[in-house]
């Protein structure tokens, strides 16, 4: 996985394949109106577990803003820091992740709960915060926890975030998981009878990538076999002893 992707990176990740349910409507609405810049706000705070479309809604504002704009919207995740500084935070010197959003249209920050515990980072990113708050562009962040809750962030930095939209994502309920993996098998053109859908649903983790790797396993077996997908091809496939 890259640092920092220019936009679109992947087109799965539009606002058009986002499947809008009870556990995250407010963020897919509060993303939609920053990219569209239907409204006051300018930053963005989503939150939630690991899963539940985060980074999906992220690239969306970065995609659209791309194509609004006419200059890449890259974004970075601090899953990979490490891959821009290699280990070595520097205090003082050129700011890395300056560099990596000079003239972006947008600040876009995936996984700030991962930011290290680290002096200068917190700098850097405070400054860009600032620059980008200033200049009245768009800021989106994203963590796995609300931001009072979030590790090795200063207060200052995590009363910015609490100036503007925050809005939390949980897509753990029977509905939501079952429009998201409804959309997933329509995408892939994957024809999948109910009761094997909710097989799925009451085997298999909570998140989307978890949905989507039971459906990609029963879908390539069913194809290997040639046989239809079945609720028996489905036990075969996701039981515990494979």
């Amino acid at each position: 996985m890259q640092l920092v992707f220019d936009f679109p990176p992947n087109t799965r990740y539009t606002f058009e394949n986002f499947v809008v349910c009870g556990g995250n409507r407010a963020a897919y609405h509060f993303a939609r109106q920053l990219a569209e810049g239907n409204g006051n706000e300018s930053l963005l705070y989503l939150y939630g577990p690991s899963g539940c479309g985060k980074t999906h809604l992220l690239a969306s504002v970065g995609s659209l803003l791309s194509s609004q704009t006419g200059h890449s919207a890259p974004y970075i995740s601090f899953r990979d820091i490490d891959q821009l500084y290699q280990g070595n935070y520097p205090s003082e010197g050129t700011s890395l992740l300056g560099e990596r959003f000079a003239g972006a249209p947008a600040l876009l920050i995936d996984d700030i709960h991962l930011i290290p515990d680290n002096a200068s980072i917190r700098v850097e990113v405070w400054q860009l915060f600032n620059d980008f708050y200033g200049a009245g562009k768009k800021i989106l962040v994203t963590g796995l926890y609300p931001p009072k809750e979030l590790p090795h962030l200063d207060d200052h930095l995590i009363s910015r975030l609490l100036w503007g939209l925050v809005a939390g994502m949980d897509i753990t309920d029977d509905e939501s998981r079952r429009m998201i993996l409804s959309k997933l098998a329509e995408d892939r053109q994957v024809i999948l009878p109910v009761d094997v859908a909710e097989y799925i649903l009451k085997n298999v983790r909570r998140d989307v990538p978890s949905l989507l790797d039971a459906l990609e396993k029963i879908s390539r077996y069913a194809l290997s076999e040639s046989r239809k997908i079945t609720l028996r091809l489905a036990r075969e496939v996701l039981s515990p002893s494979r």
